[in-house]
């Protein structure tokens, strides 16, 4: 899905070209939306309009402006951003809405003759929009339920039995993942990997898709978790969560379990310090880093770049804006 067309090229779908997409793809707290923010300002300068797109899971709640590290207007630069906060927190955003409202969002940026470009690491989300998503049919809500109640271990050994195949691919305490294969199979009588190997609705192969991953070394990443989840309560993180508790929203909507809200609502309850906070949420943004480092760095096509580096002083701003724009 690469090309050697560069993003400030001019495109002409009439005569056949495929529109470009920028993707910038990297852990919490890698530096990608800086790099995104660099990259459309580049673009803009070359007389080229772009806009970044919101891939993160997170940022997509309005509720959570403080705790998902969406830019301020500062951060922003001049540059338009879309996606970010468009979702309410009492309606949940899942890969297959956000993918919908992306391929939306992609296809006016092109139709205004500007350049999209995607920054995020929601794996599940830029999959399912470049590949398109497995035609699961509804799960059946006791089905849901029963799964749902099991212990992680009971689940694990269920889905070993009933979808070994699936298991073999997941870590035994995967929570999410196992009762997904697990409810899944149970409801349809057939494992994931059937509904997968039918995805539709990828818009990948229509593009002029240019890549890159953001790898920092890992301690250098971790102390920046450290570091930003310390920033976000100075910046206002615990109001945030107060407003979001006050509005009695179900607890198992994906907002209420975004990191840092279970975390700060606990320092909010009493029930543990605010020092204790701040490591759990520490913690809880580094466990989440570690995930989205493992998936980045394996699941992507080999082809994609990867860009490492061991000090956030010398990012390599200018080998990723020439793997851009040349």
């Amino acid at each position: 899905m690469s090309t050697t067309k560069f993003l400030d090229t001019p495109y002409d779908i009439a005569a056949g070209d495929r529109p470009p997409l920028a993707l910038i793809a990297g852990p919490t707290a890698s530096g990608k939306s800086d790099c995104a923010v660099a990259l459309a300002q580049e673009l803009q300068r070359r007389g080229r309009y772009a806009v970044v797109v919101n891939a993160d899971s997170s940022q997509v709640y309005a509720d959570l402006a403080v705790l998902s590290a969406r830019p301020t207007v500062e951060e922003m630069g001049g540059i338009e951003h879309r996606l970010f906060g468009a979702w309410d927190g009492a309606q949940g955003c899942s890969a297959a809405d956000w993918a919908r409202a992306a391929r939306e969002t992609i296809a006016e940026v092109h139709s205004e003759g500007a350049v999209p470009i995607l920054v995020g690491g929601t794996g599940l989300y830029i999959r399912t929009l470049l590949d398109g998503i497995a035609p699961v049919p509804p799960i059946d809500p006791e089905v849901r339920e029963a799964v749902r109640a099991l212990p992680v271990d009971q689940a694990y050994a269920a889905l070993l039995q009933e979808d070994p195949e699936r298991a073999a691919r997941l870590a035994p305490a995967d929570t999410t993942r196992i009762a997904r294969a697990l409810e899944v199979v149970r409801s349809t009588g057939l494992g994931l990997a059937h509904w997968q190997a039918q995805t539709s609705g990828g818009i990948g192969a229509g593009l002029a898709l240019h890549p890159a991953i953001l790898l920092p070394e890992r301690a250098a990443l971790y102390a920046r978790c450290d570091l930003r989840f310390e920033r976000m309560v100075e910046r206002g993180a615990l109001a945030e969560v107060e407003a979001l508790l006050a509005r009695g929203l179900d607890p198992a909507m994906p907002v209420m379990r975004a990191i840092g809200v279970p975390e700060l609502a606990g320092v909010l309850a009493g029930t543990c310090t605010l020092d204790e906070g701040l490591s759990r949420g520490a913690q809880a943004t580094r466990n989440y880093a570690k995930r989205q480092f493992t998936w980045l760095r394996h699941q992507p096509p080999s082809e994609w770049p990867r860009f490492g580096f061991q000090n956030y002083n010398e990012m390599p701003f200018d080998d990723i804006l020439f793997r851009f724009l040349g």
